[in-house]
């Protein structure tokens, strides 16, 4: 069974779609569980005005009916409602007033562009000549879309045991503590903090800095951990490079707008350590003494706990910009300010949650197949008894 999925739509355009295919026949859905993704990634302190005026909500265009999938292409709509201050801008016609010509000017052109942004090397790339055509598309508003499908997916893995959540373990320079293990299920306690962070003090300090950030005009950047809990052993493959379950998440997970790194299990830290320190013993009951790893070996799961950070960088956009040209002069000049967050940490948070819904749901359907959610589970069940009947007997005490 193929499985893709893919977005389209502009930050102020009409609105974003999401289509998802390849999911199985069958799989019980409904609006109200995308629509609480989506609201989930509206929030967090530090978001800017844009998050007052949208009310994300999807509308069904295909593949549902009564409630359950179909197993053809599911359609998702998400309109904008800022597109009523946006229609003179955003209209895909030429302006008539203009003869028809297609290299009419419209207001709100961005002909500065902005450090950090897709701005200049998309305008350069696509030969534009206003900012605006790469910059709506580069937006992260375009991450509405790949949430409902996200949310989709998370819908699949529940079916098969498997949970996905997050929380913010650094914001503004500010590390967060937290408990081991993580509060169950995680995103209960972590919606709960302003900042999705588990840790009350780190929470305070890093809200402190989010209001001194703002009052100075600046960004802030952080980190997430991504958990993924009751994966079974084996999603992915070792057999070819692009298989690798642990490639395919970091992939995933880069294509965030502003994330900068991705670290598995110890990652970064694993390479300063001694070998003895690093993996994780096997103990009888083949479970694992430590889950260094983050939950993978060879490419594949290992049974053991998925646990992945997030690096964002802070965003581009500044309300005290940087120096750049303008484009149309090649002047120096100030960059461009466009509407922003101060910080979107926490709303990172759930984007990669989805994005690591997508990547499992695939490695659970190239596993385990089936055009109905039925015949998938047929295989999953079949697959786990082969696995348990290696276990060695009485080893598990």
């Amino acid at each position: 069974m193929t499985f893709r999925f893919t977005t389209a739509g502009e930050s102020h355009g009409r609105g974003l779609v999401g289509i998802l295919e390849g999911m199985p026949a069958g799989l019980p859905v409904s609006a109200e569980r995308v629509n609480v993704e989506l609201k989930r990634r509206m929030g967090g302190y530090g978001r800017g005005a844009r998050m007052k005026i949208e009310s994300d909500q999807i509308e069904w265009l295909a593949g549902v009916r009564a409630g359950e999938t179909l197993g053809s292409p599911i359609a998702m709509l998400v309109w904008n409602r800022d597109w009523e201050h946006w229609q003179d801008v955003m209209a895909p016609e030429a302006d008539a007033s203009a003869g028809g010509g297609g290299g009419a000017e419209r207001r709100r052109q961005v002909t500065r562009p902005r450090p950090g942004h897709a701005d200049l090397a998309g305008s350069l790339k696509y030969d534009r000549q206003d900012a605006r055509d790469i910059l709506e598309r580069a937006s992260a508003r375009e991450t509405v879309a790949r949430v409902a499908c996200g949310a989709v997916c998370k819908l699949l893995l529940e079916q098969f045991g498997i949970e996905v959540g997050s929380h913010v373990v650094e914001l503004g320079g500010v590390g967060a503590r937290h408990a081991v293990p993580l509060p169950s299920p995680v995103n209960a306690a972590a919606d709960a903090s302003p900042v999705r962070c588990l840790d009350p003090e780190a929470e305070r300090e890093m809200i402190a800095r989010i209001d001194a950030a703002k009052a100075a005009g600046d960004t802030l950047g952080g980190v997430v951990e991504v958990v993924a809990l009751g994966a079974p052993v084996g999603l992915g493959s070792h057999v070819s490079w692009d298989r690798k379950l642990d490639g395919r998440l970091a992939q995933a997970l880069m294509s965030i707008p502003a994330v900068k790194g991705v670290e598995l299990g110890l990652g970064f830290e694993a390479a300063r350590r001694k070998g003895s320190e690093v993996h994780d013993e096997i103990l009888p009951g083949l479970a694992r003494a430590t889950n260094r790893a983050g939950g993978t070996e060879g490419g594949m799961t290992t049974g053991e706990p998925l646990v992945l950070r997030v690096a964002m960088k802070p965003i581009s956009t500044l309300m005290a910009p940087l120096k750049t040209v303008d484009l149309k002069t090649g002047a120096a000049a100030q960059a461009q300010s466009e509407r922003s967050d101060v910080t979107a940490v926490p709303a990172m948070g759930v984007i990669a949650e989805a994005m690591v819904a997508l990547v499992l749901a695939r490695a659970l359907l190239e596993k385990f197949g089936g055009d109905a959610l039925s015949e998938m589970k047929r295989n999953f069940a079949g697959y786990m008894a082969q696995v348990r009947a290696r276990t060695p007997k009485g080893a598990a005490s």
